[in-house]
C-alpha cells in the first residue's frame, strides 16, 4: 500500500516560492559583488616641488626694413651751342681725273648665242635638209622596182601590203641599223630590209649645214599583179 502523505508536509506545493527566493538571492549577490568598492589605504607620496626648466620666453621685437636708397641722379648731358658766326674751315676736295667728253660714245654690247654643240654619234629625227637617195625619190622608186622581189611563200598566200622600214643614214651617205616597224610577214618583211641594206649610198641630212646622222622610215609596198 501507498502511505499518503499530509497536506501539510508536502513540500512539491511551496517549489515555486523556494525558486523565487534563490533567484532573489542570487541577483542581490550578484549586484552586491558589481556595487562593491575597495579603497587602497598606501600613504600619499609627497612629491614637492620640481624645478621649472622651461625656457623662458623673450619677447621679440618687430624689425623694421629701412626704405631702399634713392636712385643716382641722371646726368643730363650738356649740350654746347656754336654759335653761328663760327665757319668750318675744313674743305672737303674733289679731284677727278676722268675726263669726260660729249663725243664719247658707249658701243652697244652684243651677245652672240652659243654655239649649239652637236654630238657626233646624235641621231636626228628630224633635219633642216632631208637626206636623198641617188636621183631622188623617183630614182628610188626605180631601184626598188628592179631589185625588189615577190616572195614566193607571200605569193602563194596572196599576201599583199605595206612594210615600213626604218634605217639610219650616216654622215657618208652609208645606210645602217635596218628594222622592220610595221611589217606583213610571208617574207615580204625580210625581203624588204635585204633591198634596203644592199641600196646605194644616200646625200646625208645635214643640220645647220653640217652633215648629220638621220634616221629614216620609208615605206615599201608589195602589191600582186
Amino acid at each position: 500500500m501507498e502511505a499518503k502523505k499530509t497536506p501539510s508536509a508536502d513540500l512539491t506545493k511551496k517549489t515555486g516560492m523556494f525558486l523565487n527566493l534563490g533567484l532573489a538571492l542570487a541577483v542581490g549577490a550578484t549586484l552586491a559583488a558589481f556595487e562593491w568598492k575597495s579603497f587602497d589605504d598606501g600613504a600619499l607620496k609627497d612629491l614637492g616641488m620640481t624645478d621649472d626648466n622651461f625656457e623662458e620666453l623673450l619677447d621679440i621685437p618687430i624689425t623694421e626694413q629701412p626704405p631702399p636708397p634713392p636712385p643716382p641722379p641722371v646726368e643730363q648731358p650738356i649740350i654746347q651751342e656754336i654759335p653761328d658766326e663760327v665757319e668750318i674751315e675744313e674743305k672737303i676736295e674733289v679731284n677727278f681725273d676722268v675726263d669726260v667728253k660729249e663725243q664719247t660714245v658707249i658701243k652697244e654690247v652684243v651677245i652672240a648665242e652659243a654655239p649649239v654643240e652637236e654630238k657626233a654619234d646624235e641621231i636626228f629625227d628630224v633635219v633642216e635638209t632631208q637626206p636623198q637617195p641617188p636621183g631622188g625619190m623617183s630614182g628610188w622608186n626605180q631601184y626598188l622596182s628592179k631589185n625588189l622581189k615577190y616572195p614566193t611563200q607571200a605569193r602563194r598566200m596572196g599576201i599583199e601590203g605595206t612594210v615600213i622600214v626604218v634605217f639610219v643614214i650616216n654622215t657618208d651617205g652609208s645606210i645602217q641599223d635596218v628594222e622592220v616597224l610595221r611589217g606583213i610577214g610571208g617574207g615580204c618583211d625580210e625581203e624588204a630590209v635585204e633591198v634596203v641594206k644592199n641600196a646605194p649610198k644616200w646625200t646625208p641630212g645635214k643640220q645647220r649645214g653640217r652633215p648629220v646622222r638621220t634616221r629614216m622610215r620609208l615605206p615599201i609596198r608589195f602589191k600582186l599583179s
